[in-house]
């Protein structure tokens, strides 16, 4: 079932305050809502409800099969094209999906951060399931 682009929004912020060591503010300008992993992006939510997006960060071939596969799925807004895509409500976009892109983001940009650098695993706010 698809959703809205209210929900796809909430969602992604649903999933990206449950992972450890998430960080949200707004650095580049009052409608980007941006979070961060051990001071990196891994999504950044477009705060204008005209332009209800989100935008991921994926390796290049699954950016380009998910841009393919899904017409609300376009090159990224404010990023390199190539690894990050944005997210739009559309017909096969469902909360699932949503989550599943957050997570892999968020892992995508944890696995470039030393370790020592990175928030424990099983901490406080992490999502169960």
């Amino acid at each position: 079932m698809s959703i809205t682009g209210e929900q796809l929004q909430q969602t992604a912020r649903s999933a990206a305050r449950d992972l450890p060591g998430t960080d949200q503010g707004r650095p580049f300008v009052d409608k980007l809502d941006v979070y961060k992993v051990a001071g990196k992006v891994f999504l950044i939510v477009t705060d204008d409800p005209d332009e209800r997006i989100v935008t991921v960060k994926v390796e290049p071939d699954h950016g380009r099969s998910l841009r393919r596969r899904y017409p609300s799925i376009t090159p990224g807004r404010y990023l390199d094209k190539k690894h990050w895509p944005s997210v739009g409500a559309g017909e096969e976009i469902t909360e699932h999906m949503i989550r599943d892109l957050v997570d892999h983001s968020y892992e995508l940009v944890l696995d470039s951060v030393p370790r020592a650098r990175r928030p424990r695993a099983g901490g406080e706010g992490r999502r169960k399931g």
